[in-house]
């Protein structure tokens, strides 16, 4: 008999379904958050059979079961750890933990993967290219490859798993996976997933226009609050706003909060981690701790939501060899203008400003964190140009 325990996310349950398809009704399923793996962890040792195997797949124990699950397999009991997060490297300096963030070719893993492989070299399981495909949708969705590949089958995976309970995913994707020459989405799912991409959408448009910026620790941090949806808005919000490290998408009701990032100077696991989380570079989580309430929220609760560059114009844009012109909420603007083929200044309306830019893209950094501007509509940059234009010949 097998017990799994694993994520309540997608890569979580993938491995559930994996289970599901090599072991049939020989294995016993619980998914799990974060936090609630060590108490499922600790009843196991307690009361579980011994003569279980237990697979844990995409979450990793606290110290205190890493001792004790250690002690079971001293013991004679049947044990084996599947993770892809950094955090939890250490569990490979045991028999029973196998922990790879990253395959021999250089691909980011997920758990689905490593049990993929793992069912398939101790013939737990045939290869099929049908579950082959499902388990790479999953790989890209997790380790947001799908992003860079455009993959967007990957994406709607993961919003019909959040569209359905767990048990008709689990049903749709073993019964599919069983009987199909390849991976599809039928008629029905792909209905519904247009009419949730709109969805997303404008969820995405509203709650852009609740982000604020605010330095927190050595980083420039975007901060929401929102419930649903984080992988799609800290992209998107990340895309939209480049000069921002990351994301911090806050979920006050639920007492968590993710972070995302499109860069890769950051790794946001390692913020994570300050607040006893986890995860990947580029996506991340925690629970809103004390600490992090303080920093993202008690601290930033009083700052002014973000304005939106301008989106339609034809003469205000950016990197224009005229300058783009920016302003502030008091009034101030700026014109980032090439000086040279590699030097960028920025003309201010109120003060001097010495520092030069190697490129466009740190001026308009420079420019948003510290003063929080915004990219003006043309009504406003034709008149300010006009204005310029007429100071010159008077002074000529």
């Amino acid at each position: 008999m097998y017990r799994l325990l694993s994520h309540n996310d997608l890569d979580g349950v993938g491995c559930g379904i994996l289970a599901k398809l090599a072991f049939e009704k020989q294995v016993q399923i619980r998914y799990n958050s974060i936090s609630g793996l060590n108490h499922e962890v600790q009843w196991f040792l307690e009361h579980g059979d011994p003569q279980t195997f237990l697979l844990i797949t995409d979450l990793s124990v606290n110290e205190e079961n890493e001792k004790r699950l250690n002690q079971f397999y001293q013991a004679g009991g049947k044990v084996q750890l599947l993770d892809h997060h950094k955090t939890a490297l250490h569990f490979n300096e045991y028999d029973w933990g196998h922990i790879v963030v990253e395959d021999d070719e250089g691909k980011l893993t997920s758990a689905t993967s490593l049990l993929y492989e793992y069912l398939i070299k101790h013939e737990l399981m045939e290869p099929s290219s049908t579950v082959a495909e499902f388990v790479e949708l999953v790989r890209q969705y997790d380790t947001w490859e799908w992003e860079k590949n455009d993959n967007q089958d990957a994406q709607r995976l993961n919003a019909l798993f959040f569209l359905v309970s767990i048990e008709e995913f689990e049903e749709k994707m073993i019964h599919r996976l069983k009987n199909s020459d390849h991976f599809f989405f039928d008629e029905f799912e792909q209905k519904i997933l247009d009419m949730e991409e709109n969805k997303i959408e404008r969820y995405i448009r509203r709650k852009r226009r609740e982000l604020v910026q605010a330095p927190i620790g050595e980083y420039f941090a975007g901060i929401v609050y929102a419930e649903s949806y984080h992988s799609e808005l800290g992209n998107e919000l990340g895309k939209e706003y480049p000069h921002l490290d990351y994301i911090a998408i806050l979920n006050v009701g639920g007492k968590r909060m993710g972070f995302r990032t499109i860069h890769d100077h950051i790794d946001v696991s390692q913020i994570a981690s300050e607040f006893g989380g986890g995860g990947h570079a580029k996506a991340s989580g925690c629970s809103l701790t004390e600490v992090a309430y303080k920093k993202f929220v008690t601290d930033t609760f009083h700052l002014e939501p973000l304005r939106e560059d301008a989106k339609r114009n034809r003469y205000n844009m950016k990197e224009s060899s005229f300058g783009s012109l920016y302003e502030s909420r008091t009034e101030e603007r700026f014109l980032l203008h090439p000086i040279s083929d590699h030097k960028w200044a920025i003309n201010h309306s109120k003060s001097k400003i010495t520092e030069t830019f190697t490129n466009f893209i740190e001026g308009e950094s420079f420019i948003k964190r510290k003063y929080g501007a915004w990219l003006v509509r043309d009504d406003v940059f034709v008149p300010h140009l006009m204005d310029q234009i007429r100071k010159i010949r008077k002074e000529k």
